[in-house]
C-alpha cells in the first residue's frame, strides 16, 4: 500500500533567499490615450462610443512577434496613483535578452493596430484616413523606451490577515515565465523512440501563467495516423493559511485535427464557434525583429455571407495578416482540406488546428498516468532555481485504507455474494422510497405500504421494454407488474392516452410501485420549431419553449399529474445531434413542462446505429442508470455513515451551498446567479437513512428535496424582452446567438453578491440550534461569496455581507472543497518503491506534522482520493509516448488509451471551534479539523452510488439542482446537469485542450477549443 503521495508543486525553499530576476519593462505610454481614442470612436454613434482603447489583440500580436515580452493589462484610465502604478508596467521582458522589439519593429507593429482600431465602415471614410496618418506620425515620434527593473521578487509576497500568501498581480505572470524560459534550456525530455522539444506559447495578460508546447507527435492508431503534442501548464496559487505561493505544473496532451470528413472532403469545424490554429514560422514574422520560437495563435470563424471559414479580423490573424510576413499565410481553404501538409516540420509557416469533440472522435487519449507523469515532471525539475523546494509529500491522515464510510459499498467476489448485495440493495431502495413516501404525506398515518408513482413516457418499443424491465431491476421486483395476468399487448401501450395509460403495479412489504406507461404523443418530444413570423431570434425561441411548456402541461394534468404531489419520470428523448440548431432541442421545454405538472424528470436516448454511444448493447445499462438517477432526485439517499465516533458532535447536519450561474449563450440567453443550498440530517432508524431537503427562499423554509427542485423552475422563466441582437462583437465565437451583453453581467456582480449575502444569512439563522458543517466549493461560490477565496479567509471566523467578519455560531463549522478546475489542485501520484511504477493510491491525506503553518494549533488542510472504478482499469505505467517494435515485427504504442487520474480534492475546514474559550460553555468538547475533514472525505463514498463521487454528497445534491434552472442534456450525452454513476473527477478532463463549450452545451467537460486570451 502507498503510504505517500507527491505533488507537482513548488514553493520558496524553508528559509531560503528570494528568487529575484532582472527586466527592462515599458510603461505604458498613456500620452497616446485621447488621440487614438478618438480615432476609434470615429464614427460610432454617441452610445456606442468606447471608453477605452482595445489593446487586447496589440497584446497578444506583441507575445507572438516578440517570444520574450510579458504583457501585463495596462491601468485602467486614468491612473490612480498608488503603490502598484509606480511597480508594475505594461511589459517586461528579461535582462538578458535582445531588445525585442527595435524601432522599426515596432512601428510596423503598432501601424497594424492602428488599422484594426475604429467602426466596421471606417476604412472608407477620408476623415479616418486623415486621422489615422496623424495618429501613426505622432506615434513614430513619441515611442516609448524600455528601462531597467532589477531585483524583481517572484515568490516572496506578503500575507494576509488570515496568515495566506497573496502574490503581487504581476507575480503570477514574472514567476510562471521565469520558470518556464528556465525549462526551455533544458535538453530534450528522452523517451523510446524519440525525444520532446519545447516551445513557449503565447498567453494574454489574463492567462496568468506560462504554457510550453512540444513538436506534434505522429501515432498510428487503428490503421490511421493521428497527431498530438505534449503540453506543459505551469500556475502560480495559494492555499488557505500558507504564507508561501507555490508553482503547479500540468501536465496534459493536445490533440490536432488531421482527417476531413468524407462527405465534405474538410475538417469539420463547429459552425457556432471560432477554431483554435498555431503557427509557427520558420524566420522571424517581422523584419528587423529577434528570431522567434514561439508558437501564435490565431482562430478560424465561419462567415456567414460566403458559408467558408476566414481568419477572425478581430484578433492576431487580423494584425498577423496585415503585416509583412515572410512565408506563407495559410489559406484556410488548403489547412481544411489537407491538413496534415501543414503539421510537423517544412518550410514556411507551420500550422496545427486543435481538435474538439465535436469534429468527430480522435484516436488519441487524454492526459498521462501517474508513472508517465512522474517521469515528465522529474525531468522538469532539474530547471528549479536553487531557492525552491517541492511541497513535502502528504502521508495517510487518520482513518484505514482508504478512510471508507462505516455502511461502504462492500465487492462481493462470487456470484452468491453479488446476488444477496444486489437484493440488499434494492431491499434499501425500496426502504429509502417509502421513508420519502412518508415524509411527503403529511405526517398523516398510512395504514399500510406507502404507494409511489412514477411515468414512462417512450417513444421506441425498444426503449419501453428495456425501461419496464430495468426498473423492476433497480427496485428488485418479481415479475411483469401484471402484465401478463392482465393480457397486456404492444397495440395497448401504443394506444394509451392520458388518463388511461397502461397501469403495471407491484407489492412489496415496503412499498407498493405503479408505473403509469404513456407514448410520449402528438409531437410533444419532437425538435422546437420557432415561429417565424416572430421578429426576434430569442424571442421566438421563448415562445416555442413557453409553448411547448403549456402543451407539456396540459397534456400530463389530463394524466392526473398533481403539482402538490411530486413524482417521477422518465422520458425517452432522440439524441441531442438530431436537432439542428441545437436552440431546437426540446430537452429544456420538456423539463420544464414536466416540472409545472409536478414531474421531476430523467432523460434516456432513443438507440441509434448511427452512434457508438448509443448501441443497444449498451441501453440496459443506461437505462438502468437514468431510473436510479431519477430515484435519487425523488430522495431516495443512502448516507454515507461517518466512522468518527464521538469525535464529531451527535446528530450532526450536512448543510450545502451551490450558486447556479446561467449561461448568457444558453438556451435562455439570460446572464443569471441563484445561489441554491441543501440540508441533509441522518435519520434516527440508521442504516444510512438521511432526510435530503432544499432551501425554499421564498416561504423561508426546507423542504423535501423533490419539492425544492421543482420549485426551482420559477427561476426557469425567460423574459423576452431581455432579448438584444448584439453588434458584430470582436469575440466572433457565437455567431448566431443573440445575446445580452457581458457588460450587462459585470455591471450586476456588486448586486448579485449582495442578493448572495442575504440569502446566505437566511440559511445559517435557520441552521442555529443544531450542530452543522456548512460545505462550499471554492470555484463555483467564491465569487459571489468572496470570503471564501484564500485572499479573504482568517481561521474560526465568517463574514456573509458588508459587516466585519465574526465568529461562527456555536453549532457551525464552514469547510470548503476545492478540485482541479484551473489547476487548482495539483497533479499527483503515489510514492511506489523502487523499481515499480508509481500509482494511484485511495485516502484520506494530510500534510506532515512537522510542516504546520497558520494561525491555528492544528492543521486545517487535508486533501481526499478515492478509488478508479472498475470501468477505468488502466495500468498506472501506461505509457503515451513511447513507441516499440512489438513481435510481429510492427511499431505499436498505447497512445490510444485515455488516461484517468482521480482528482486530488482540498479539504480546508475554514471554519470550527477549536479550543474555543467562548463557546467552552456551549461545547462538550473541542473540534477536530481532521476529524470534520475526514467526514468530508467519507462522503464522496456514498453507498447507493457505483464510483465515488467528486464532491461530498450534499455537495453534490446542491450542484444538482441546477439542472432544473439551467438547460440540461439526455443521458447518454456528456453533461453536468445530469446526475449519474460517473467516476469522481478525472483529473485528465483538465487537459488544456477540454475547454469550456462556447456552444449551447452547459457541461464544462466537453472538448470544445475556444480561443484564449
Amino acid at each position: 500500500m502507498y503510504k505517500n503521495i507527491r505533488r507537482s508543486a513548488y514553493h520558496l525553499a524553508e528559509e531560503g533567499t528570494p528568487w529575484t530576476e532582472d527586466f527592462h519593462a515599458l510603461p505604458f505610454p498613456e500620452h497616446w490615450h485621447a488621440g487614438l481614442l478618438e480615432l476609434h470612436n470615429h464614427g460610432r454613434d454617441e452610445e456606442k462610443r468606447q471608453p477605452t482603447l482595445p489593446t487586447r489583440r496589440l497584446d497578444g500580436v506583441l507575445q507572438t512577434l516578440a517570444p520574450d515580452v510579458i504583457v501585463r493589462p495596462r491601468p485602467r484610465i486614468p491612473v490612480e496613483p498608488g503603490p502598484q502604478a509606480a511597480e508594475d508596467f505594461w511589459m517586461y521582458v528579461p535582462a538578458s535578452a535582445p531588445d525585442p522589439l527595435p524601432g522599426r519593429s515596432m512601428q510596423q507593429l503598432l501601424d497594424a493596430w492602428l488599422r484594426t482600431l475604429g467602426s466596421k465602415n471606417s476604412a472608407q471614410d477620408p476623415l479616418f484616413r486623415s486621422l489615422l496618418l496623424a495618429s501613426s506620425t505622432e506615434l513614430k515620434q513619441n515611442l516609448p523606451e524600455w528601462q531597467p527593473v532589477t531585483g524583481v521578487e517572484l515568490l516572496t509576497t506578503p500575507t494576509t490577515r488570515g496568515g495566506t500568501a497573496a502574490p503581487e498581480p504581476r507575480q503570477f505572470q514574472l514567476a510562471t515565465d521565469a520558470l518556464a524560459r528556465r525549462i526551455l534550456t533544458l535538453d530534450p525530455f528522452p523517451f523510446e523512440g524519440g525525444e520532446l522539444r519545447f516551445r513557449a506559447l503565447p498567453r494574454g495578460p489574463r492567462d496568468q501563467g506560462a504554457e510550453l508546447m512540444s513538436q506534434p507527435l505522429c501515432r498510428t492508431v487503428k490503421r490511421k495516423e493521428w497527431w498530438f503534442s505534449v503540453l506543459l501548464n505551469i500556475s502560480l496559487h495559494t492555499t488557505p493559511f500558507d504564507p508561501r505561493p507555490r508553482l503547479h505544473l500540468h501536465w496534459g496532451v493536445r490533440r490536432w485535427a488531421t482527417h476531413p470528413r468524407t462527405t465534405t472532403k474538410r475538417l469539420n469545424l463547429p459552425y457556432r464557434e471560432a477554431t483554435t490554429v498555431y503557427l509557427r514560422p520558420t524566420i522571424p514574422w517581422l523584419p528587423g525583429a529577434p528570431a522567434t520560437e514561439r508558437y501564435a495563435l490565431a482562430r478560424l470563424r465561419r462567415d456567414r455571407a460566403t458559408d467558408t471559414f476566414v481568419w477572425s479580423e478581430n484578433d492576431t490573424a487580423g494584425i498577423l495578416r496585415g503585416l509583412s510576413l515572410a512565408g506563407n499565410f495559410p489559406d484556410p481553404e488548403q489547412l481544411l482540406t489537407e491538413p496534415v501538409s501543414w503539421i510537423g516540420e517544412g518550410r514556411g509557416v507551420r500550422a496545427a488546428v486543435v481538435h474538439s469533440t465535436r469534429m468527430g472522435k480522435h484516436e488519441i487519449g487524454t492526459g498521462f498516468m501517474p508513472n508517465q507523469r512522474a517521469q515528465l515532471t522529474e525531468w522538469a525539475e532539474q530547471a528549479l532555481p536553487e531557492t525552491l523546494a517541492r511541497v513535502p509529500d502528504l502521508t495517510r491522515g487518520r482513518g484505514k485504507g482508504i478512510g471508507a464510510p462505516q455502511n461502504r459499498r462492500p465487492k462481493p467476489r462470487t456470484d452468491e455474494a453479488k446476488k444477496t448485495e444486489l437484493l440488499r440493495e434494492t431491499q434499501a431502495r425500496r426502504v429509502a422510497l417509502a421513508v420519502q413516501a412518508r415524509m411527503a404525506s403529511d405526517g398523516s398515518e398510512l395504514a399500510g405500504p406507502p404507494m409511489v408513482e412514477v411515468r414512462l413516457l417512450w417513444q421506441s418499443p425498444e426503449v419501453r421494454n428495456e425501461a419496464v424491465e430495468q426498473f423492476a431491476k433497480a427496485l428488485g421486483l418479481d415479475g411483469d407488474g401484471g402484465a401478463s395476468a392482465s393480457h397486456v399487448t404492444d397495440r395497448d401501450f401504443d394506444e394509451a392516452t392520458p388518463g388511461a395509460p397502461v397501469v403495471l403495479e407491484w407489492r412489496t412489504a415496503e412499498v407498493t410501485l405503479r408505473l403509469r406507461c404513456l407514448p410520449l404523443a402528438d409531437g410533444l418530444g419532437d425538435r422546437l420549431v420557432p415561429d417565424p413570423a416572430v421578429k426576434g431570434k430569442g424571442v421566438a425561441l421563448a415562445a416555442a419553449v413557453a409553448e411547448r411548456r403549456r402543451a407539456l402541461r396540459a397534456w400530463l394534468r389530463a394524466d392526473g399529474a398533481d403539482p402538490c404531489r411530486p413524482e417521477l419520470s422518465l422520458v425517452e428523448v432522440a439524441h441531442r445531434s438530431t436537432f439542428r440548431p441545437a436552440s431546437t432541442d426540446p430537452k429544456f421545454a420538456i423539463r420544464l413542462g414536466c416540472a409545472d405538472a409536478g414531474l421531476l424528470t430523467q432523460f434516456v436516448v432513443t438507440p441509434s446505429i448511427d452512434r457508438q454511444i448509443d448501441n443497444a448493447e449498451s441501453l440496459d445499462h443506461r437505462t438502468c442508470s437514468s431510473w436510479l438517477d431519477g430515484l435519487r432526485q425523488l430522495g431516495v439517499r443512502v448516507l454515507p455513515q461517518h466512522t468518527l465516533g464521538d469525535d464529531l458532535p451527535d446528530s450532526l447536519q450536512y448543510a450545502a451551498v451551490w450558486m447556479v450561474k446561467r449561461r448568457k449563450d444558453g438556451p435562455t440567453r439570460l446572464p443569471k446567479h441563484l445561489p441554491v443550498a441543501v440540508l441533509v440530517t441522518p435519520l434516527p432508524a440508521g442504516e444510512g437513512l438521511a432526510a435530503v431537503r432544499g432551501w425554499d427562499d421564498t416561504a423561508g423554509e426546507w423542504v423535501p428535496y423533490p419539492q425544492f427542485l421543482l420549485g426551482l423552475v420559477k427561476q426557469a422563466e425567460i423574459d423576452p424582452e431581455a432579448f438584444t441582437e448584439p453588434e458584430t462583437p470582436d469575440d466572433d465565437a457565437l455567431l448566431d446567438v443573440p445575446r445580452v451583453t457581458g457588460k450587462l453581467w459585470r455591471s450586476n456582480l456588486a448586486q448579485q453578491r449582495k442578493e448572495t449575502a442575504a440569502f446566505l444569512q437566511r440559511v445559517l439563522h435557520s441552521l442555529r440550534g443544531q450542530p452543522t458543517a456548512l460545505m462550499t466549493h471554492a470555484q463555483n461560490s467564491r465569487l459571489h461569496w468572496p470570503w471564501l477565496q484564500d485572499g479573504q479567509t482568517e481561521c474560526d471566523l465568517i463574514k456573509t455581507g458588508h459587516a466585519p467578519a465574526g465568529r461562527l455560531d456555536d453549532e457551525l463549522r464552514l469547510v470548503r472543497v476545492r478540485g482541479c478546475g484551473g489547476r487548482e489542485s495539483a497533479q499527483w501520484w503515489g510514492l511506489a518503491d523502487p523499481g515499480k511504477p508509481h500509482g494511484q493510491p485511495a485516502g484520506f491525506w494530510a500534510q506532515n506534522p512537522q510542516q504546520q503553518y497558520g494561525t491555528s494549533s492544528r492543521e486545517r488542510i487535508f486533501y481526499s482520493t478515492t478509488e478508479r472504478p472498475g470501468t477505468h482499469a488502466i495500468s498506472p505505467a501506461l505509457d503515451r509516448l513511447a513507441t516499440r517494435v512489438n513481435a510481429a515485427g510492427n511499431l505499436t504504442s498505447q497512445a490510444g488509451t485515455s488516461a484517468w487520474n482521480p482528482t486530488l480534492v482540498e479539504i480546508a475546514v475554514l471554519g470550527c471551534h477549536e479550543d474555543d474559550d467562548s463557546a467552552a460553555p456551549v461545547l462538550e468538547k473541542p473540534d477536530d479539523p481532521e476529524a470534520l475533514a475526514l467526514a468530508m472525505h467519507q462522503l464522496r463514498q456514498a453507498p447507493d452510488y457505483a464510483a465515488a463521487l467528486s464532491l461530498p454528497l450534499p455537495l453534490h445534491l446542491a450542484g444538482l439542482a441546477q439542472a432544473y434552472v439551467l438547460p440540461t442534456l439526455a443521458d447518454g450525452d456528456r453533461t453536468s446537469n445530469e446526475e449519474s454513476d460517473t467516476p469522481a473527477g478525472n483529473e485528465s478532463t483538465e487537459d488544456p485542450d477540454l475547454a469550456d463549450a462556447a456552444g449551447l452545451s452547459t457541461t464544462p467537460d466537453d472538448e470544445a477549443e475556444t480561443a484564449r486570451g
